[in-house]
């Protein structure tokens, strides 16, 4: 078989994925466990993968499966917990006193505070948190996953304290290769990888800008009674604004510091500077913009988990300072796990569940760190919420049975969408010696592009975080294939890699576990597709923008690498 046909059935599985859930409008229950005995069949036919390493991946994803499902029950079990505190009745009535605007509490709670979680936790734990929250407040549950999944893209890059480029980028590249190829250059490898991070951040900020005004168009155009463009873009001098302050500290951060803290700060600053703004109303319009009355929501729009505040009013009012300490405790909490090297050491290491090289395959790996992960920190907030809120037994005990049945709807699903994407992973071990999917895919885009690559760039990092749900994996995927490209193109290496990590970020938006996820936290499990044709959207807005940005560096403003021979 030729390397182009070879490409093309990488293909496969992703396409077939696209047409079942967006073409065919299939739930994802249906879909994924098709897709996954086809990207099977595939691995062993075509790419003559062995039997053992399939089941491995396999077993490899169901480890992964489990730490995601955590982090999702963690999620609603907050929510759950929060919901009959009677803090969520607090918190709806404290957005409602900063604006009533729906537009404005979208740019607050999920571009701002969602930005906040991400830089700290990342790993999707940003919709998981801001989805159920915006249905809390009054959103319908399709528009809060939509605009969940949309926070999956400017912070992503430095998410998690910096993991996508710290261990995603550093760990892709041939650090030894390009390290000796620098100190001939009399360089360092320092130098280098402050160029890519500081690339990233300044490509994300520029494209991140306009990342608020597109969630409040998004809200009006296919959200709104009138279905209109306009009402969101009524906003613009507001949600440009709120862009402003959030992405101007984020790149100096990144410039600056590197990459461990843009996401943290940007929003920081952002919360600071955007919260007694909207109070005093700046720059917000008159007109106030709301959804329609719930009663004339579709069906579609609505998940099946309720938060009906109505039957929580008996309930003794909650000051809004406390009914927010829980969501400040999981910020501090996040944070202080990520950045005191003592307190990270014990959470990964205390009761942490591990398998190296799986049934003997070399590479092939999981573990669960159940402490570590954003669901376990979640629990341990729901613990001292659960004192702190002076919740009886049976409310913490109806929270914990809401969160369990929500639960089992997104495990079946996951636990074949993660071991489909771990056997296109770990392809590259075969017999036919052939490269693994996911780079025979990025291959076969490379070469039918040329020197027009650089506009691709970010959909080729965009398309490994499709597969992976993952900045992180598809930078480690394919951080050295583009650094590659560059070469061979006599392309600035390091400007596609920094290509590769803003895309990887932008895919997240549509990686359908991530989709999966988000969905589960307010009830919408089986509309997928529906999620993943809206995300899509902004998903495009971000890569085509993220490639003329890179086409301008490259043509125009004549970026070169004179760090590394080419």
């Amino acid at each position: 078989m030729s390397h182009t046909l070879l490409s093309l059935l990488a293909f496969t599985p992703l396409v077939l994925a696209a047409i079942l859930l967006v073409g065919l409008n299939w739930p994802a229950r249906r879909a994924m466990p098709i897709v996954f005995v086809t990207t099977a069949i595939i691995g062993v036919v075509a790419w003559e993968m062995t039997i053992t390493r399939v089941i491995a991946s396999t077993l490899q994803g169901l480890i992964l499966t489990a730490s995601i499902l955590w982090i999702i029950f963690g999620a609603i079990m907050l929510l759950n917990t929060l919901k009959h505190s009677g803090a969520i009745t607090a918190i709806r009535g404290g957005f409602s006193r900063i604006s009533p605007d729906r537009r404005v509490q979208a740019i607050i709670v999920a571009w701002l505070f969602g930005c906040f979680i991400e830089g700290a936790s990342g790993f999707g734990t940003p919709a998981a948190i801001a989805a159920p929250l915006l249905v809390a407040i009054g959103f319908p549950a399709l528009a809060a996953v939509t605009i969940g999944m949309m926070i999956q893209s400017t912070p992503v890059s430095f998410g998690a304290v910096g993991t996508p480029i710290v261990i995603g980028v550093t760990a892709g590249l041939d650090k030894e290769g390009i390290t000796a190829d620098l100190l001939a250059n009399q360089s360092s490898w320092e130098v280098f990888y402050q160029l890519i991070t500081s690339q990233v951040a300044i490509t994300h900020a520029i494209v991140g800008l306009f990342m608020p005004l597109l969630m409040c168009v998004m809200l009006s155009r296919f959200f709104g009674k009138n279905r209109s463009w306009t009402e969101g873009l009524a906003i613009a001098p507001f949600a440009i604004f709120a862009g402003l302050a959030f992405v101007l500290p984020y790149a100096a951060a990144g410039v600056f510091l590197g990459p461990e803290f843009p996401s943290l700060i940007g929003a920081l600053v952002g919360l600071s500077i955007v919260v007694p703004a909207a109070k005093a109303g700046f720059l917000i319009p008159k007109k106030t913009w709301d959804f329609a009355d719930p009663k004339e929501w579709p069906t579609e729009w609505m998940g099946n988990i309720e938060i009906k505040l109505d039957a929580l009013a008996s309930k003794v009012p909650m000051k809004n300072w406390m009914a927010w300490v829980p969501y400040l405790l999981l910020a501090v909490f996040l944070v202080i796990s990520r950045v005191v090297p003592e307190v990270t050491a014990f959470l990964t290491s205390f009761l942490s569940f591990g398998w190296s090289n799986i049934l003997g395959e070399a590479g092939v790996s999981g573990n669960i760190q159940p402490f570590y992960l954003p669901g376990g920190i979640m629990i341990m907030v729901v613990a001292i919420t659960f004192f702190l809120h002076r919740m009886k037994l049976g409310e913490i005990r109806q929270a914990l049975n809401e969160s369990s049945r929500t639960l089992l709807g997104a495990g079946f699903v996951l636990i074949f969408t993660i071991p489909m994407v771990r056997i296109l992973i770990n392809s590259g071990v075969n017999a036919a010696d052939l490269p693994s999917m996911p780079i025979a895919m990025a291959q076969l885009v490379a070469e039918g592009m040329g020197a027009a690559y650089p506009f691709f760039a970010p959909a080729v990092g965009g398309l490994g975080a499709f597969i992976a749900g993952s900045n992180t994996v598809s930078n480690l995927m394919l951080s050295q294939y583009q650094f590659s490209v560059g070469e061979l193109l006599g392309i600035s290496s390091a400007l596609l890699v920094a290509m590769q990590a803003v895309g990887a970020a932008a895919g997240n938006m549509i990686a359908i576990h991530n989709v999966v996820a988000a969905s589960a936290t307010v009830g919408l499990l089986g509309r997928e597709g529906r999620t993943l044709r809206m995300t899509a959207i902004p998903t495009l807005y971000y890569l085509v923008f993220a490639g003329i940005l890179a086409m301008l560096a490259v043509y125009v403003l004549g970026i070169t690498d004179p760090l590394v021979p080419t």
